[in-house]
């Protein structure tokens, strides 16, 4: 017999027919045996009273794989609306293990109780409310991967091993490289720029690792990180290119998982029509007028400062995300452009949402000798290094004015979803504690 799926039994009403799926609960009521099963699609229940069928699930517990079939009978109460009756049990793969983790209920996310949940995140993910943040994730890469192909962009796929550092910096993985040192790479930053000579417009949705000896809820030592680089624009128009990404990006999560978000009361996204810009200066000068906590002349925004704005923009704009423009040229690395107009800035925009900094945006220095003057100026680099040779290469022979942005993926995610910790929102997440599963 054809095998149906879940959330199709419905339409099978009258008809006998067979599911396949995971033991997800069993429940006893009154001598009657109620069986949840669950399979890609969701759940369904089966009453079973025969005893010679109830007698093949003795001693098996959450997790069997088994087969059932049955006539399919409307009920309201059941998930769906209909059940499986005078059912026959086929048991395909016996777990006798009783699950170290309940997946029939939501798991508890409260800060003390993650480790927990991460050491049995193998059997927790089987969870419906915990697999909902991964399908939420997956539509955002989906949203993500239209909105280019919308605007022309090409997908690649950059290297992850590499000669050096190139970005600077101590957060960095080493190994040895059959007997030379190399490194993970820290983000898809040259490989993208070097992709806008071949396609104008690329971007890669990959991993990214960092060595950061941090244990907050926003830092992990390697994540997902969505580059994109296009040539032939400007500052602002490579702005208002992010400002109709997240606004499609948002837009489309909820309107194709609206029900597993509402699985974690997750609010649907305010955004403004245009997104806010407001100068690092204008927001440490609100900042401090609002809380009486100085933070003028700070090179960058505190986390704090973060939430605050977040909530500033969507009380004054209606929007829960803000392009922070007017970076020092004191903070820039040394591929970002400086402004012509204004000197003493970088074209940098970071992207805050939902109190936190999804994205950093930038224009990048296009012009060869002034690009080799801040690559030793600024970093310190070795033009003939074996990690920017080749880098360099893309420009010698011809880069238009091109710039790009790079987002956390999961960050991202947990801010739609409404989670308290990235980690959350990784499926096997990684930090300075944590090598496993």
């Amino acid at each position: 017999m054809t095998r149906v799926l879940t959330d199709s039994i419905a339409a099978h009403v009258g008809e006998t027919i067979t599911i396949e799926g995971w033991l997800h609960k069993k429940r006893l009521l009154g001598g009657l045996n109620f069986i949840t099963l669950r399979d890609r699609r969701g759940l369904a229940q089966s009453l079973i009273e025969d005893k010679d069928q109830v007698e093949k699930l003795r001693g098996m517990q959450i997790g069997t794989v088994f087969a059932l079939t049955g006539l399919v009978v409307a009920d309201e109460r059941a998930p769906g609306g209909a059940e499986l009756h005078d059912v026959q049990v086929e048991v395909i793969v016996p777990v006798t293990d009783e699950s170290p983790i309940e997946i029939d209920k939501p798991l508890d996310h409260k800060s003390e109780n993650l480790d927990t949940l991460f050491e049995h995140r193998v059997i927790g993910l089987r969870n419906l409310q915990e697999a909902a943040i991964f399908k939420v994730q997956a539509e955002v890469k989906d949203a993500a991967r239209t909105f280019f192909k919308e605007n022309d962009f090409t997908e690649f796929n950059s290297p992850k091993l590499l000669p050096a550092a190139t970005e600077g910096g101590a957060e960095v993985f080493k190994l040895d490289y059959f007997g030379k040192e190399a490194t993970l790479a820290q983000s898809a930053q040259f490989y993208k720029q070097i992709m806008v000579g071949v396609f104008e417009r690329a971007y890669e949705i990959n991993p990214t690792y960092r060595a950061e000896l941090s244990a907050t809820t926003r830092h992990m030592t390697e994540f997902m990180h969505i580059d994109a680089e296009m040539g032939f624009v400007t500052f602002d128009e490579l702005l208002d290119f992010v400002d109709r990404f997240i606004h499609s990006v948002t837009a489309t999560v909820w309107e194709n998982h609206e029900t597993a978000l509402k699985k974690w009361n997750a609010t649907p996204v305010k955004l403004s029509e245009t997104l806010p810009r407001l100068s690092l200066e204008e927001i440490h000068e609100l900042y401090t007028k609002a809380t009486g906590e100085d933070t003028r002349g700070e090179k960058d925004l505190r986390p704090d400062e973060e939430r605050w704005v977040t909530e500033y923009t969507k009380k004054k704009f209606g929007s829960e995300a803000v392009f922070v423009v007017d970076w020092p040229v004191e903070e820039m690395k040394f591929y970002h452009r400086k402004s012509a107009e204004n000197p003493q800035f970088a074209e940098r925009a970071d992207l805050i949402f939902r109190g936190v900094e999804i994205a950093t945006i930038s224009m990048r220095e296009n012009r060869y000798d002034v690009l080799l003057e801040q690559l030793k100026t600024i970093a310190g680099g070795d033009p003939e290094a074996e990690g920017f040779k080749y880098y360099l290469q893309a420009f010698r022979y011809g880069l238009p004015p091109h710039g790009g942005f790079g987002m956390g993926l999961e960050r991202l995610t947990q801010k739609i979803v409404g989670l308290k910790n990235v980690k959350e929102a990784s499926l096997f997440p990684r930090d300075i504690n944590r090598l496993g599963p």
